[in-house]
């Protein structure tokens, strides 16, 4: 009787977890897919358009109370990667961004922009070295447990990443590819 109890409670847990499960998608984006130039950086010998991408998201957990979104590159030569884009404080009733967002401030009032690796606070496109396999770009957005992060625009991306990933509830990514 405990083991069909115990069978039927973990079938439960997983029926749960299914539904829970964060998506993400993109107009802009295609996962697995090479970048469109749109996306590309424009500088250090690129000639993209540096334009954010259009996210949208679904399925967060319950207890969501903000989301964040962070784009990174897993592959550049830095020994750490490259963080390419960090937003918090996105209230929880904003499931979207629009194309364009972080370069024409149409980020959702309260949302903040943290430093990226390239200096600078705002989205900074693909742009590996000419010669190196293709990047892998990930494009994350989490759900969190939190009203708000207490970081300034000016906090770096691994401490966005650090109060982001104590705080997560769920997460969903796409990863799409680029090289030159």
């Amino acid at each position: 009787m405990r083991l069909i109890a115990a069978l039927l409670a973990s079938s439960l847990v997983n029926v749960t977890v299914a539904h829970a499960e964060m998506k993400l998608s993109s107009n802009d984006l295609s996962p697995g897919k090479p970048m469109a130039s749109e996306q590309v950086f424009n500088n250090f010998g690129c000639t993209g358009k540096n334009i954010s991408p259009e996210l949208a998201w679904s399925g967060e957990p319950e207890g969501t109370k903000s989301f964040a979104i962070m784009a990174y590159d897993p592959d550049a030569p830095s020994g750490s990667g490259w963080w390419h884009w960090t937003v918090f404080n996105i209230p929880a009733t904003v499931s979207k961004i629009a194309t364009g967002a972080s370069g024409d401030k149409k980020l959702p009032e309260g949302a903040v922009e943290g430093r990226t690796d390239f200096g600078t606070s705002g989205y900074g496109g693909a742009c590996p070295p000419t010669g190196d396999a293709p990047h892998h770009y990930q494009f994350t957005v989490y759900a969190l447990s939190v009203d708000k992060l207490a970081l300034p625009e000016t906090a770096p991306a691994a401490m966005v990443g650090f109060y982001v990933r104590a705080n997560t509830l769920g997460k969903a990514t796409v990863e799409v590819t680029y090289g030159r």
